[in-house]
């Protein structure tokens, strides 16, 4: 989630289950530093049940509290166009890593996890 107020966005995590912060906290958090509207920006891929009902259900339960904030919760990640053009860099540089060719990503280093399996 992030507030809209400023040139730049203020950021706010949110989860919808198992993990901290909550849609609510983050939609809190973002009233507290002054939003008066509150982007909810799914990080999925596709538009499932959870983008159809839950996020919509937690949103509005959340925005009950601030009754003057308003809130839009827009589509998915991935049905970006260019979300196809970041999975390819990935890929890519990932399989430069494996050749020797460059170093580890950010994501990766010092993990072990960016190589070759057999």
């Amino acid at each position: 989630m992030f507030r809209e107020k400023t040139k730049y966005p203020i950021v706010e995590p949110a989860h919808m289950e198992l993990a901290e912060p909550s849609i609510k906290d983050a939609f809190n958090s973002c009233v507290q530093q002054g939003a008066q509207r509150v982007i909810v920006s799914p990080f999925f891929l596709f538009p499932g049940r959870h983008w159809h009902q839950d996020i919509p259900s937690l949103t509005a339960e959340a925005a009950k509290e601030h009754p003057s904030v308003s809130y839009v919760i827009t589509a998915p990640l991935g049905l970006h166009e260019l979300l196809v053009d970041v999975v390819n860099d990935r890929i890519n540089h990932c399989l430069s890593h494996v050749a020797g060719e460059v170093d580890e990503c950010s994501v990766c280093a010092g993990t072990g996890k960016c190589r070759g399996y057999s």
